[in-house]
């Protein structure tokens, strides 16, 4: 059956430059092999939906069409990948800017909540680089269609899991209307709170439910908390909001 827009799958990919630098995959072994593993990252591949916005556009795109099993590798130019270079996203700033004066070229900073890199000291000045890492990139992805998903609680399991890190979270599904029972850790989740309208959203839009009951999960032992925020979309993971939290974000959750 050919893959739509709409459908669940499972998919594995590698993601690499033009010089064949790996920067993220769902292969845990290459992850450690290449240097690029994230301890809290989830491996063995993602689920997604086709033409949801949940890999970048030049990949979402070579999905369609195709069947369960199809492995290629496509290469995609940066305006289907993380984006042209916007000049306006660099910004020279007073080095008083800067808590730690220590301030060099490659130093990773974060001023006004926005993430940057410095690419230039002269003097007291100092250029930050706001673009995405992966801006201006031509990139390629070597991946598999593991299989289409079929299965509601799959779907729903693995539409959770790309938004919270979490896998095999429990959910019920009665008469169209899914129970997902939300471990108590990840009620103060950061990313959960900026994620969970929207997979409600994803969920009534393609997977048909009428109803979707987001319950607190409590038991008598005390639960480990979920980590804040994932390290950070793939990069790529690309990484790095919400879609700047999958698409823009999914590219830095293996990274």
């Amino acid at each position: 059956m050919a893959i739509q827009k709409g459908d669940f799958i499972k998919l594995n990919y590698t993601g690499r430059f033009e010089d064949g630098r790996i920067f993220d995959t769902t292969d845990e072994e290459l992850a450690k092999k290449e240097e690029i593993f994230n301890p809290r990252g989830l491996y063995g591949g993602d689920v997604v939906i086709v033409g949801a916005g949940h890999t970048i556009e030049g990949l979402d795109e070579d999905l369609e069409g195709k069947e369960a099993g199809y492995s290629s590798t496509v290469t995609i130019p940066p305006e289907k990948a993380f984006g042209l270079s916007n000049s306006k996203l660099v910004e020279t700033v007073s080095i008083t800017k800067f808590q730690d004066r220590n301030v060099h070229p490659g130093l990773p900073v974060e001023l006004e909540g926005k993430r940057g890199v410095v690419s230039r000291v002269i003097g007291r000045k100092v250029t930050v680089d706001f673009n995405s890492p992966l801006a201006g990139k031509t990139v390629s992805y070597e991946y598999t269609i593991e299989k289409l998903l079929e299965d509601d609680v799959e779907m729903i399991q693995g539409l959770l899991a790309l938004y919270t890190g979490m896998r095999d979270m429990e959910v019920e599904i009665t008469d169209g209307v899914a129970k997902i029972y939300v471990p108590t850790g990840l009620t103060f989740n950061q990313r959960w709170l900026m994620a969970k309208n929207r997979v409600v959203s994803e969920l009534f839009k393609y997977a048909g439910l009428k109803e979707v009951q987001l319950i607190e999960k409590l038991t008598a032992e005390a639960e480990a908390p979920v980590p804040a925020e994932p390290e950070v979309e793939a990069e790529a993971e690309a990484e790095a909001e919400v879609e700047a939290e999958v698409k823009e974000e999914t590219s830095e959750s293996h990274e």
